[in-house]
């Protein structure tokens, strides 16, 4: 099919197949597709979008465009983790030793900054003497000898990406959440790791400002991983405020260090914490999130997070002291402090332009060649939410030259917001987005107390540990229809047979004949499993963040139907509230096998 039958198609709204994208994409590659042609094609997906399985076709086109990294010769599950842009955003740096540190092989390539995000390469390279030009094989050698390596994207990795990004950029068509997903998911899947988490930043510092928006791009990247067969889970987190304390690339890799100490600021710890805990349960390494942060937090304490740090420095040619002694970090030559003008509270510290700021002072770039001052940037004294005095220091200003700190003073009058009332802190993670058919397996990383009670656990005995079955249920949501209330709900029963059945709310025009997410997943339980396989627990999770939600009339008259009346139900919210019931709490006197002349038996 010609080219411009494949954009009159999708302007037109028509799927593509898989065949006619895939030869799109390499005839672009190639040269045979000229780029006012690729422009019109992108621009009708940003007005008419993808679908699922064409978003996927279109990730695995650009992956198979150039060189993939083989990590199959390094043993376990390499895991990988990617966050989408921020300010002062230095997870990377803390996450690698962190979960390193476990055990779990961490492969990473990673970019540079520009505009007001900063780039892991240019803070990596603010440790003297320490290289990110890796080359695929000394990548590969670097995990298998340590266990963590991070370095820059070769020019042969999705090659595609790169020439569709640019044109993208000069076009107006960087705004489609199919193509962003497809950009982020092609290097990621191009980087050969068998497991990907996603740090999905949304709000003012961010490129995604709509928590919405933000969902539906995190859904669209998991649903990606699981159609390539990657284990992957997605986190929205805030970038209302700059995470942490710093905001520059020297000043960033202190605050890393001090974080792998157990002194980092509390937001970048819990986010790093998160993570990491994401990152060990696909990995294998840990049962359960809450399992792998007491691990997490036990390799800092111990002071093996640290020390996987200085072997990973000292690696990649830099010079594994500055652990230890954090004077041999550049530091600027002037520094100054923004000091509040009132007492008050911290109302607002606006990210984009903080990082704008820092971005003038030099720590970043407006061009793709302007070149970084490692040591200047910012540190902020105060949180939003904390209370500050008249005349006390609130950000200090880390500069080259005293006009370029007096420039950066007045700057940071509009940055930061004081309020009389008081303000709360605000909440770091929003979400988390995970898929039930590349859920973790637990792997002989795991502890042997865990495996053991797992393995004592009879088939049908009650769920005691409801947080995978609540991690399906919330994947499942990523299937939900529901273009008229908005509201998406995921189910999950598991099975005495240790299989876990999901369904999703699926919704009509005509809303009476909607289904609810219990009913779907019940009804695919009856039409794909024995009857002699029994229901041993149920999970619900609704798009709410003020608490569960219970099931609704019809559905708890289903359960009854297809559970013994003790079957647990956990319900939960996005935000993390559950509760859990039982079937015949939820409708004590539901109508039964064998009932009549109405009465109830």
């Amino acid at each position: 099919m010609r080219t411009v039958d494949l954009i009159h198609k999708k302007r037109l709204g028509e799927p593509l197949t898989a065949d006619e994208i895939t030869g799109l994409i390499a005839g672009y590659v190639a040269g045979e597709v000229p780029d006012y042609q690729m422009s019109a094609f992108a621009m009708a997906v940003c007005f008419q979008g993808m679908t699922a399985a064409e978003t996927a076709a279109l990730t695995q086109a650009m992956v198979a465009s150039g060189e993939r990294v083989d990590l199959s010769e390094i043993a376990g599950t390499k895991v990988d983790k990617h966050s989408t842009g921020g300010v002062g955003d230095t997870t990377t740096l803390v996450l690698g030793p962190l979960v390193a540190a476990l055990g779990v092989p961490v492969a990473k390539m990673s970019g540079r900054g520009l505009g007001h995000t900063g780039g892991t390469l240019d803070k990596m390279e603010a440790i003297p003497g320490l290289r990110t030009d890796l080359t695929v094989e000394q990548l590969v050698a670097q995990v298998r000898d340590i266990g963590l390596a991070v370095a820059g994207q070769t020019a042969d990795l999705t090659p595609a990406d790169k020439k569709l990004y640019a044109l993208r950029d000069v076009t107006d068509t960087v705004q489609s959440i199919p193509l962003i997903a497809s950009s982020i998911m092609s290097k990621k899947l191009a980087s050969g790791a068998d497991a990907i988490v996603l740090d999905v930043k949304v709000g003012d510092g961010a490129f995604m400002k709509d928590l919405d928006d933000a969902r539906t791009l995190a859904r669209t990247m998991v649903e990606i991983g699981r159609r390539a067969g990657r284990k992957t889970v997605a986190l929205l987190t805030s970038m209302e405020e700059p995470l942490g304390r710093a905001v520059g690339n020297a000043l960033e890799v202190r605050e890393a260090i001090q974080t792998l100490r157990g002194e980092g600021p509390e937001d970048l710890t819990e986010l790093c914490l998160a993570l990491g805990a994401e990152m060990a349960v696909l990995a294998g390494a840990a049962h359960s999130p809450e399992e792998a942060r007491r691990t997490l937090l036990a390799v800092i304490e111990n002071g093996q997070a640290l020390a996987k740090l200085k072997a990973f420095i000292a690696a990649q040619g830099g010079d594994s002291r500055v652990v230890d002694d954090l004077s041999l970090l550049p530091k600027a030559p002037v520094v100054a402090t923004w000091t509040a003008p009132r007492a008050g509270f911290v109302a607002a510290l606006h990210a984009e332009e903080i990082g704008r700021v820092a971005m003038r002072l030099g720590a970043g770039r407006a061009k793709h060649d302007d070149v970084i001052d490692p040591a200047v940037g910012l540190v902020l004294l105060r949180k939003v939410g904390q209370t500050v005095q008249a005349g006390e220091a609130v950000v200090e200003v880390h500069a080259a030259r005293e006009a370029d700190a007096q420039r950066a003073l007045r700057e940071l009058d509009d940055c930061v917001v004081l309020s009389d009332a008081a303000v709360s802190p605000i909440r770091l993670i929003l979400d988390t987005v995970r898929d039930v058919e590349t859920a973790p397996e637990v792997g002989p990383a795991a502890s042997e107390a865990g495996q053991a009670a797992s393995e004592a656990r009879p088939a049908n005995a009650p769920e005691a540990d409801p947080d995978g079955l609540l991690a399906a249920a919330q994947a499942a949501m990523v299937h939900a229809y529901v273009p008229y209330s908005g509201f998406a709900v995921g189910a999950a029963l598991r099975l005495s047979n240790g299989e876990i059945i999901t369904g999703a709310n699926i919704e009509n025009a005509s809303y009476g004949l909607t289904n609810c997410a219990e009913r779907t997943a019940l009804f695919r339980k009856r039409m794909q499993v024995p009857e002699d396989v029994a229901i041993v627990a149920v999970a619900v999770v609704a798009d709410s963040s003020d608490g569960p939600v219970s099931p609704c009339g019809a559905c708890r008259q289903v359960l009854a139907e297809f559970c013994q009346p003790d079957v647990p139900v956990w319900l939960a919210d996005l935000n993390g509230h559950r509760m859990q019931t039982t079937v015949a709490e939820l409708l004590p006197y539901a109508f039964q096998k064998g009932q009549m002349d109405g009465a109830r038996v």
